[in-house]
């Protein structure tokens, strides 16, 4: 894919069904049929979608309009693990292996309960927000 996400800490469902060329009811319809794609909601209950969300949408759009996938094949596709050579396994062994830092420190009371993954993916998103607001006059 040739097109680059703009960078954002989150996009609303039309900037996404613009960019992504995929009408705004069909991203409702998505988010029934695949777990995975879950946005937040803002308090005006406005879908918020992340940086990942929009590629998995990305993904999903062309396993099903130039793969030819069902919804079902796709889903099945979705649950597979990446190749071992694909960049994200590369970017999660990283991840793994780096020590807890003193941001890490607020979340690992948590990790007994909660999945790691998301646990890392709030980091990430904290990490953005202090930044920006830190650059900020």
């Amino acid at each position: 894919m040739d097109f680059q996400i703009p960078d954002k800490l989150y996009y609303k469902i039309g900037e996404v069904a613009k960019f992504t060329g995929i009408k705004t009811h069909v991203l409702r319809y998505w988010e029934t049929e695949f777990s995975a794609i879950r946005p937040n909601k803002s308090r005006s209950n406005q879908r918020l979608y992340r940086k990942q969300d929009v590629e998995l949408i990305l993904r999903l759009k062309d396993l099903l309009y130039n793969q030819g996938f069902t919804i079902a094949g796709a889903r099945k596709k979705l649950r597979e693990k990446p190749a071992k050579g694909s960049v994200k396994t590369a970017a999660a062994s990283v991840a793994k292996s780096s020590e807890p830092t003193a941001d890490d420190q607020l979340a690992l009371p948590l990790a007994a309960t909660y999945d790691p993954k998301i646990l890392r993916e709030i980091r990430q998103d904290i990490l953005r927000l202090k930044q920006s607001l830190e650059n900020k006059p």
